[in-house]
């Protein structure tokens, strides 16, 4: 039986930000908090402002986060074509290095397709 990596994704995540956040860690909760409104709709749209994290989380090749961004953007009805162009600025201003995270994201795009989330 295949794993479900989108299912797995989420379920790591979770555990791990249920057991960080149980802390008195003020500042890391305040900028888990920040972090959560600035992608809330504002003067640009969601779709806008998680395509933005897209780009931001590819060129700093964080795998995590381009899943995590991967994912919104699929809820949120973004195509696999407008996904792929914004890789692609990704890739071009993050320059070659940056594949390795493109093939990683295509995939993840293919898992979140399989499962309709």
């Amino acid at each position: 039986m295949p794993t479900n990596k989108v299912q797995e994704f989420n379920d790591y995540r979770s555990k791990m930000n249920d057991k960080i956040l149980g802390g008195d860690h003020k500042i890391i909760k305040r900028i888990f908090n920040l972090d959560t409104n600035a992608y809330k709709e504002g003067h640009l749209s969601v779709k806008t402002k998680e395509l933005l994290g897209l780009v931001a989380s590819a060129v700093l090749r964080c795998d995590d986060c381009i899943a995590y961004h991967l994912e919104t953007c699929y809820k949120e009805g973004i195509t696999k074509e407008e996904m792929m162009e914004t890789m692609s600025i990704a890739t071009l201003v993050g320059g070659t290095i940056v594949i390795p995270h493109l093939r990683r994201a295509y995939e993840f795009w293919e898992a979140l397709e399989e499962n309709d989330l």
